[in-house]
Parts: C-alpha cells; structure tokens; sequence
C-alpha cells in the first residue's frame, strides 16, 4: 500500500458505524468513496459531505482498500463472493477490511478466497459503539496475516484507538462474539439490579453509583446505564434511540451461540441472554438500543 494519506479508499456500508468511521478516514486525509444500498444512508452521508458511488462496484473503482461494515454474514458473502463479488474485479494487492460482525467461518471462507485472487484480507470488527465510532476512539479485533494488519494499522488508528491482533482469519469474530456476549450478560444483570433496586424505593442514579464504585462495577455502569436519565449521553436518555440495536445484539448472541455449539462450549449464561433478547425482540423492541432489555426485566415490554 503507498503513503497511507493518499490511498483510496472504498467504504461500503454507511450505517450507524459505517458513515462516522467513514467520515473520521476523510477527515484526516484519505481520499474516500462511499456505497450504501440504503437510499436513506445514502442521503445522511452526502449531507456529510462524503462522495458517493452509484453502486459498490463503482466505489472500488481505483480504490486501493476496501473497508466493508454490514449487518450479517450473508450480506458480506453476497458483496464479495460469488459470480457478480467484488472479489472477481479487484485486482491484486488490494486490501480488505471487512468490519461487519459475523460468523468466524464466513470471514475464514472470505480471506481464503481473497488469497486466492491475490488480495490481502483482515476481518476486524469493532468495539465502541456509535459514540466510539464518532470520536474516532473504536477498538479493532483483527484476524488475519500479521503482515497484513502491519499494513492496515496507520487507517485502523484513524477510526479507533486500540488495534489487537487476535490470531489468523477468522480470529477477530471470535473475539468480538466473546465480547458481545460478556456485554449482553452484563447488560442484563446490571438492568436486573437497577429494576430490583427501584421496585424497593432506591433511587437509580445513587444505586448505580454505589454499585459503580463498588465489587458490582463494570462498563454498562460506567458508560452506558439503562435507566433514562441516569447518564444523558445514553441511548436510555433518549429514548433508546441510535446505539446498538436489540436485534443486532440478538444476532450477535445468535452466532456465539453457534460458535458454542461448533466447539462443544458451555455457554448457560450467554443462551439465557439471547433467550432474553429473542423475548425482547419479539415484543417489538429489536429497533431500540439493547440496553432497552431493562424494559423486559422490569415487565414494561
């Protein structure tokens, strides 16, 4: 890859995540091109100012990096694989940084057939959420070839502050399915405390500090409260809205729990979340931000 600063870059999923982890490349220089299928996503990003292509092969027109962040393995699959994939117009030495969270066998089946074209493949999902993705301060989990996370790191370190190497392909779902999981199960057991602690007359911002600031501390406590009002920059305080969605958490479960089932894991925690989740969503709430769950423990779903 040349000068990082002038590299091209294709940015193909303008989402939540996508468009801010976009705009922070472009700001610091690189010259980008963006594609979403969603003509909404597409709008929002041109009122960011991003240039846009009129489709995905468009975009990666002299693009020398390809950075990809979608909902789930099968829309990955169908942007790179198959007879219309980008993977047949790419040529070689072209890199790939595939940011969506997906199953670990699809990215391992993405970077062998990217080897097979010549190209350098990373998947490297990401941590942080939307305000992560927005201030530029995004953990990278990353699997592939060292070499090759060598190479991609000087634009990882413009969308994040942290960039780990798991292992090789496939390594960097694996580890964000652990994270998520551990995220879900502490999500819930912290909504369940509030919600017990508010049902005897506690008032939730004095409970959650105590509780920060005690042995029951971690992030969703730090960082992310369920309850409205607690902390204003929470998706609770506004309604639930932006975020992570329950039924992108859902998804995520969903496919821990499958990687548990492929490793003969005993997972009880994890599948009680995503049995929770799977309520949640089923009761019409898989929109709002997952840390609405605390609707279904305190029985408002």
């Amino acid at each position: 890859m040349s000068d990082p600063h002038t590299t091209p870059v294709a940015f193909i999923g303008l989402g939540n995540m996508g468009l801010p982890m976009a705009l922070n490349l472009m700001k610091a220089g690189h010259p980008v091109r963006g594609f979403d299928l969603s003509e909404t996503a597409r709008a929002l990003a041109a009122t960011q100012g991003l240039p846009l292509a009129g489709s995905a092969h468009e975009a990666v027109e002299g693009a020398a990096v390809v950075i990809s962040m979608l909902p789930a393995s099968r829309h990955v699959e169908a942007l790179y694989l198959g007879p219309a994939g980008l993977l047949g117009r790419l040529p070689a030495g072209t890199l790939l940084i595939d940011c969506s969270t997906i199953a670990p066998a699809s990215s391992r089946l993405l970077a062998e057939a990217a080897v097979a074209q010549g190209l350098d493949c990373l998947d490297a999902p990401v941590s942080g959420g939307t305000a992560g993705a927005a201030a530029g301060t995004l953990t990278f989990m990353a699997g592939g070839d060292a070499a090759t996370l060598d190479q991609a790191t000087p634009l990882l370190q413009r969308m994040g502050a942290n960039v780990f190497h798991c292992g090789g392909a496939g390594a960097g779902q694996a580890t964000k399915l652990c994270n998520n999981m551990l995220l879900a199960v502490l999500m819930i057991g912290t909504s369940e405390a509030l919600a017990l602690g508010q049902s005897l007359g506690l008032d939730a911002t004095v409970l959650s500090e105590v509780m920060r600031r005690s042995s029951g501390g971690n992030w969703v406590l730090e960082k992310y409260n369920p309850v409205p009002g607690v902390m204003d920059a929470a998706p609770a305080s506004r309604g639930y809205s932006g975020g992570f969605g329950s039924a992108l958490m859902l998804k995520d479960l969903g496919l821990a729990m499958e990687a548990a089932v492929a490793s003969g894991s005993a997972t009880p925690l994890g599948a009680a979340a995503r049995q929770l989740y799977a309520m949640h969503c089923q009761a019409g709430q898989g929109g709002l931000d997952f840390s609405s769950v605390l609707g279904l423990i305190s029985g408002q779903d």
